[in-house]
């Protein structure tokens, strides 16, 4: 315990050192930190959005475009497609179900999605309050905006059209809030749920002319998207081709757009670990300068210490615990301020309705960033501490 205490005491016995070596390894520390909890965070994410979702049909355009907007809700639909088409898919003998999706208005910024109940059991959420609906103009709202509106059961309000905030305002139709749902950490927790029914006649009321106008509306009904789960796996060999060359429609597959996506952000995340790796190098080599330093400068102390009975390797000791310490600080800072970042960045994402990203979680790559530290700060410490350790007492007491 004294010499943990005595290495406590020497690592800060040169402040303004100890500082800018703490500060260089916490720097490197933290982008690791933030690289870990956003890529942990945002796997999670994924696999929780895309499950249970093999391909999404829709209009012909980007096909990631088509993922980002049909099932994480982040991006604007490439247009609609035919009712019709829709419930041809379903008598596909690949497909085993057909969950449609019809965007177009928001609330306050949330979007309003027109559906079927099969999305919300799709996704495994269930009702905190109120229950689901039974006919238009009914709404389940998420988690997430019930917090942020403070929306109640049986609250009323009017969609915006498009999908941000400050559209025209549809107000001869209001939705009636019936049920609230419980967290779940999937996309479901941002958005508005409705029946479909709802999406058509909010724009059919605002858009036909008379009578005959509103039965032609009704004959050429148009959905956004749908969402696909196969039958069995050997569909993805053929029925994506079979829709993109035989429709108007396209196919797009969320694994394959996803992968296209991490290998895009991928540049991104190489920059950042490089510079990480930099930050992490020059504190490294920082240290050991200063250790090096330290035993030069110590010589007096470490005479002092050995005259006292010190062992040569309780001396060695009292290096590798100023350095074990150097570690253990900076490890606790940059995990701190790697956190912090990942938890303004999220804060900054849901002001953007966007994908659920934030701080203090641990997953257990986590658990390397400390061990790394400890690690590069004991690494510096090996040679200064072998230097220590092999001067004699007598050449230490000559030096002075």
């Amino acid at each position: 315990m004294k010499t943990i205490a005595l290495s406590w005491r020497y690592l800060w016995s040169r402040p303004m050192g100890a500082a800018l070596n703490v500060l260089l390894l916490s720097l490197g520390l933290a982008s690791i930190t933030f690289l870990v909890l956003v890529s942990f965070q945002l796997d999670k994410a994924f696999d929780k959005d895309l499950a249970g979702i093999d391909v999404v049909v829709g209009a012909k355009g980007s096909p990631m475009q088509l993922i980002l907007c049909g099932v994480f809700h982040i991006d604007v639909p490439p247009g609609n497609i035919p009712l019709k088409a829709v419930k041809a898919l379903k008598d596909n003998p690949f497909v085993a179900s057909v969950i449609p999706i019809s965007l177009g208005d928001n609330f306050r910024g949330f979007r309003i999605v027109g559906t079927s109940s099969e999305y919300i059991k799709h996704y495994g959420a269930t009702l905190a309050q109120g229950g689901m609906w039974d006919k238009p103009m009914q709404v389940v709202v998420g988690a997430t905006v019930a917090k942020k509106l403070g929306i109640q059961v049986g609250n009323t309000f009017v969609g915006s059209h498009g999908l941000g905030a400050g559209g025209h305002l549809h107000g001869d139709n209001p939705y009636t809030v019936v049920g609230i749902l419980q967290p779940s950490g999937t996309v479901i927790d941002r958005l508005i749920v409705t029946d479909t029914a709802s999406v058509w006649k909010v724009h059919e009321d605002y858009t036909a002319v008379d009578d005959e106008d509103r039965k032609i509306m009704e004959d050429e009904r148009e959905v956004t998207m749908a969402l696909i789960q196969y039958k069995t796996p050997l569909a993805a060999m053929s029925f994506p081709r079979m829709v993109n060359t035989t429709t108007e429609m396209q196919a797009a597959a969320p694994a394959v757009e996803i992968s296209r996506l991490l290998n895009m952000l991928g540049v991104g995340t190489e920059v950042l670990r490089a510079f990480a790796g930099i930050l992490l190098l020059t504190a490294g080599l920082s240290v050991f300068i200063a250790l090096w330093n330290a035993v030069r400068e110590r010589r007096a102390d470490l005479a002092l210490l050995r005259m006292l009975g010190a062992s040569p390797r309780k001396i060695a000791s009292l290096l590798m615990g100023e350095a074990l310490w150097l570690g253990l600080v900076s490890a606790i800072i940059g995990v701190a301020g790697g956190q912090a970042l990942t938890a303004l960045i999220g804060w900054m994402l849901q002001l953007d309705n966007s994908l659920l990203i934030g701080g203090l979680v641990w997953p257990a790559k986590l658990f390397w960033v400390p061990a790394m530290a400890c690690a590069i700060s004991l690494g510096a410490a090996i040679l200064p501490a072998i230097g220590a350790y092999r001067v004699s007492v007598l050449e230490l007491l000559q030096s002075r």
